[in-house]
């Protein structure tokens, strides 16, 4: 199977530290036995604090977009750098160049590509361009809700969902550089219009997400008897 996994800065580079990007290169080495993947990392923390910055001081959002695209490219750089010579060396920086940097054989790691563009939706884009069999959302909740279950303790968690679902979920989401959202509604309807089987899960402890994937690929276990997520298709 082909997968793209995209993995939230709010828990690969939360508090940027080592173990965090060496457990997670422990975890995709472990799947890269079985299957091909290719990451795309996310901005987390960091990304916002300088999109903040740069937004007091005058830059408009597609200036706050290349800000933060600047950002997920380091927290790629560090997975890379963590990955040694199991990861392609350097980022892609569109569809086409990681596309190319397929063939390599090795674990490809990439940021953003352009204003707009959250990297769940570079994720979701680069999951159609290169036919992919499975999209993996790690963020830093365990599915997607009814509503923010940070601000909201009273929302629903769905277990299962049509793309349909989702887009009318998330369709409300903000759309600025920074907005935080288990899945953007970019994102969404790149799902929905490919039919794009996909999983929106906690991606805080990295050997979930190796043993999510795999479990999905032998399709031996209901997602939620695994480690609780959402699973979206169809």
């Amino acid at each position: 199977m082909l997968i793209i996994l995209s993995v939230g800065g709010s828990i690969l580079a939360k508090e940027l530290k080592p173990e965090s990007f060496l457990a997670y290169a422990d975890a995709l080495r472990e799947i890269s036995k079985e299957h091909d993947i290719i990451v795309v990392t996310g901005g987390g923390v960091a990304a916002r604090d300088y999109i903040n910055v740069a937004r007091s001081t005058g830059s408009n959002e597609v200036e706050c977009d290349y800000i933060g695209i600047d950002i997920t490219r380091l927290n790629a750089k560090l997975l890379i750098s963590a990955l040694g010579d199991d990861a392609y060396p350097r980022p892609p920086l569109d569809y086409v160049e990681a596309r190319d940097a397929f063939t390599s054989g090795k674990i490809i790691v990439m940021g953003g590509v352009i204003p707009g563009q959250t990297t769940d939706a570079v994720a979701a884009i680069l999951a159609e361009y290169m036919s992919a069999d499975m999209l993996v959302i790690a963020t830093a909740v365990d599915g997607v809700y009814t509503a923010d279950p940070r601000e909201h303790p009273d929302a629903k968690k769905y277990d299962t969902m049509t793309c349909k679902e989702l887009v009318n979920t998330v369709i409300a989401t903000e759309m600025k550089a920074g907005s935080k959202s288990p899945v953007d509604p970019l994102a969404a309807k790149i799902i929905e219009r490919c039919n794009l089987e996909t999983i929106v899960m906690d991606g805080t402890n990295a050997s979930n997400v190796r043993q999510v994937i795999m479990q999905e690929s032998l399709k031996t276990e209901p997602l939620s008897k695994v480690h609780l997520g959402t699973r979206i298709k169809g």
